[in-house]
């Protein structure tokens, strides 16, 4: 991509009107990340989270000329051990042909940003052991990793 197309590249809070395009991009990223996204109703659970009196989920969208090229979602958790806040990091995500552009730069920019502004001292997420880009990514911006098992147990 040329410098004028970053250039017009935003960052801002994710909008009602954004819900149908949030939604396409989540499945484009569980395609990615050799997930399943459950889309029906989705819109309707996320636009609840995200825009109640005291929202669970913040997220941000990049968008350039009108298209949207990612987003990224955070939720502020709690820390026993550190008995302090933190940001949790639940998504990043760049649309193909859209990386390496300083797209996932300026949506990790919002995010420190957001954690500075709640008071958060940490941000942590994770990402797939298999994802060398979004590893090397990450380490480029100064993260540093711990090896740890996630586990997912439905009560559904």
């Amino acid at each position: 991509m040329t410098e004028p197309y970053l250039s017009a590249c935003v960052v801002r809070r994710v909008s009602r009107q954004d819900l149908a395009a949030l939604v396409v991009m989540c499945g484009e990223h569980a395609r990615y990340e050799r997930a399943t996204l459950v889309a029906a109703g989705m819109a309707e659970r996320l636009a609840r989270a995200l825009f109640a009196p005291s929202p669970r989920l913040h997220a941000w969208v990049a968008e350039a000329h009108g298209e949207l090229l990612g987003y990224a979602t955070a939720t502020v958790e709690f820390s026993t051990w550190q008995a302090r806040e933190f940001l949790h990091m639940d998504c990043l995500f760049v649309r193909e042909g859209r990386r390496g552009d300083g797209v996932g730069v300026s949506l990790l920019a919002a995010v420190i940003a957001a954690a500075r502004h709640t008071g958060c001292a940490e941000i942590q997420w994770q990402t797939p052991d298999w994802n060398a880009d979004a590893a090397r990514f990450y380490r480029r911006a100064g993260a540093s990793e711990k090896p740890k098992r996630r586990f997912f147990l439905q009560l559904d």
